[in-house]
């Protein structure tokens, strides 16, 4: 029987889905913004909210807890330098999950996982204008 059992298989041994949940908060941490299927999504968030937590929070010993939990350095110093500071308000909820319809070669349920709080940008889009003016 499967009682109290929480996290999600994945038809993955162990160590498969730890390295795959590594990659992908590290993908997420870099870009802000990752592809992935749903189930992958909802699993990848219950393991990436606590880690922000302990970002907002730049100590030593929370920079080792990180380091050993996504295994790269560079995402690490990201959360801790840029990421923690921007959810420092932030009572947990820092991921949104956005259903993004179906693969095509399967028609697995897609989604965007992104932060709620991103990273805005300084110069607006500004719309090129095609048609010429004589």
């Amino acid at each position: 029987m499967r009682h109290r059992k929480l996290s999600r298989r994945f038809s993955r041994t162990s160590s498969h889905r730890m390295a795959m949940m590594r990659n992908l908060a590290a993908s997420l941490v870099e870009h802000e913004v990752v592809k992935t299927t749903v189930e992958k999504g909802k699993e990848l968030r219950r393991f990436i909210e606590p880690i922000i937590t302990r970002a907002k929070e730049d100590t030593l010993h929370n920079r080792r807890q990180v380091i050993s939990e996504i295994h790269s350095k560079s995402a690490a110093s990201k959360l801790f330098s840029d990421l923690g500071p921007r959810f420092k308000e932030t009572q947990g909820g820092y991921l949104r999950i956005i259903k993004a319809g179906f693969r095509e070669g399967d028609k697995a349920d897609m989604c965007f996982v992104e932060l709620t709080i991103r990273e805005t940008t300084d110069t607006p889009n500004e719309a090129v204008d095609t048609e010429e003016t004589s």
